[in-house]
């Protein structure tokens, strides 16, 4: 993409910083923004959709970071393969956003790698090439979608809101409502009754936590990845603090707290809810 493009682009959205950084004051402080994309249900909980952007070359890198962040969610942003690769080992992303020619790893690679150990999060490929063989290419490697610099900068965002949204369907949104073992858990009251009959009010961090363990049902979460989903890569408390949430889990939910059928620990790696 051309210079001249980006400056364009950042030119359009010239009129939205202001506001937008009234919206970053409300999102640091704990409040949620409302933002099209993203369902009611995740805004109460005011958990964003993290973004994983991959473009070496920093102009533009810096252009699509902004206007996404203009959007509502967030993103984390490099301009190399490899790092981009120990960045989704080690964290959450709901969509990966790859530009094809990078250093050390590219974005075929990045896809095919990825596809490995995921097969679900979206993945929308960047690149100057308009080769009809390339864009089959990344579409066999695992992409969802392909879009071609220069590209228009509503498009790319549509393409993005689209993949995310598509995505949330497959996996199916979380109920307001969820049983299991006897307990039902109200995701919007933040209320609770347990098997044993108890009500309880769960905090507004202890309700995303069981929120993001039972959209991940069968999977091990780490530590990390709650951290940031949870609480935001800005704010890290001790992971002894998840630990703590996990035993009130424990105690609310579970028949016997030592033995637990729901909750485990994952010795050294995280989390996982199984039901």
């Amino acid at each position: 993409m051309e210079i001249a493009v980006v400056a364009s682009l950042l030119a359009k959205r010239d009129m939205e910083v202001e506001s937008w950084h009234v919206r970053q004051r409300y999102v640091h402080s704990g409040l949620c923004v409302l933002v099209s994309h993203l369902s009611v249900f995740n805004m109460y909980l005011c958990i964003m959709m993290r973004i994983l952007l991959v473009e070496d070359e920093a102009h533009i890198r810096d252009a699509v970071k902004l206007n996404l962040e203009l959007d509502g969610y967030e993103v984390v942003a490099t301009g190399n393969g490899r790092k981009a690769l120990e960045l989704f080992a080690g964290q959450h992303f709901d969509l990966l956003l790859l530009d094809v020619m990078l250093p050390e790893v590219d974005g075929f690679d990045i896809t095919e790698k990825v596809r490995l150990t995921n097969t679900e999060v979206p993945i929308l490929l960047l690149t100057a090439k308009d080769m009809s063989q390339d864009r089959v290419m990344g579409l066999k490697k695992g992409a969802d979608d392909y879009l071609t610099k220069p590209f228009n900068l509503e498009e790319l965002l549509l393409r993005v809101s689209k993949l995310l949204r598509r995505s949330q369907r497959q996996k199916g949104e979380s109920p307001v409502l969820f049983e299991f073992g006897g307990n039902k858990i109200n995701f919007e009251t933040f209320e609770a009754v347990t098997f044993r009959g108890e009500e309880l009010t769960l905090t507004k961090k202890e309700t995303m936590l069981l929120k993001l363990l039972v959209e991940r049902k069968d999977e091990v979460v780490s530590r990390n990845q709650i951290l940031q989903a949870v609480w935001g890569y800005d704010v890290f408390p001790s992971t002894r603090t998840i630990d703590n949430f996990i035993l009130s889990f424990r105690k609310y939910f579970e028949e016997d707290a030592k033995t637990p059928r729901f909750f485990h620990s994952i010795r050294g790696v995280g989390y996982k809810f199984t039901n």
